[in-house]
């Protein structure tokens, strides 16, 4: 089952960028926590989202929160995106689908007639005690960075 709101944050592992073990719980623990899942480096859909989310990644930070994108692409290849788009947001990569499964977002999609099974767009906002407060699913590009940040500051507001 998919996490829900008021849910916790689940107890899954990542890899980070340096190709590392990145503990979801502890990488959050303390602060406002926003965890983007998106479906591949360098397509433009995800490659707009990152941008967004890198040019307000200041004002996340203000407003007392931590940013992380999620796909399945290695380090490397996060490396190789991040430096050809001058990204300042950290991404991790979920290779075992753990935490898409933990989050509902390894689904089954169809595109041009076929069916397969890929990562649904959705950001994940969590408050500083680990809840999930709330969750965007199907994400439509433009726009959501400046929304996910609202609801940030209305999180560090209340």
């Amino acid at each position: 089952m998919a996490i829900e709101e008021g849910d916790r944050i689940p107890a899954v592992t990542l890899t980070d960028g340096e190709d590392q073990p990145l503990v979801l719980q502890d990488h959050a623990a303390g602060e406002i926590f926003v965890l983007y899942f998106y479906p591949k480096d360098d397509t433009s859909g995800c490659t707009r989202e990152a941008q967004d989310f890198s040019a307000l990644l200041s004002e996340f930070q203000l407003a007392g929160a931590r940013v992380l994108g999620v796909s399945k692409d290695n380090a490397i290849k996060h490396q190789k995106f991040i430096a050809k788009y001058d990204l300042t947001i950290p991404l991790a990569t979920d290779a075992e689908g753990a935490a898409m499964e933990a989050f509902g977002v390894w689904v089954q999609k169809q595109m041009y007639g076929k069916t397969y099974m890929g990562i649904d767009r959705s950001t994940f906002l969590f408050d500083t005690d680990g809840k999930l407060v709330r969750a965007w699913r199907k994400v439509k590009v433009p726009g959501h960075a400046v929304e996910v940040l609202e609801a940030v500051k209305e999180l560090a507001n209340s």
